[in-house]
């Protein structure tokens, strides 16, 4: 499971287009997924146009990864 760390600004995910959506942070994809970052968990979620809820790849987070802003952890945390 992808997650931001824990020592990242979450009000930095602003930069990368992602807006404060109450208890997460919400942005929109090219092909109408949306992905979620929940300020409690910091885990990383995607969503599909037909409700299919998905963890994202590390490709998918590209520009968040770059900057070195996500880790992946095992799912039981």
């Amino acid at each position: 499971m992808l997650k931001i760390k824990d020592d990242v600004n979450l009000k930095e995910l602003e930069n990368f287009g992602y807006d404060d959506f109450g208890v997460c942070y919400k942005k929109y994809g090219i092909l109408g997924e949306q992905y979620f970052i929940d300020k409690g968990t910091r885990k990383i979620t995607r969503i599909h146009p037909y409700s299919l809820r998905e963890e994202p790849t590390l490709d998918e987070v590209l520009d968040l990864n770059q900057y070195g802003y996500v880790e992946k952890v095992d799912d039981k945390q």
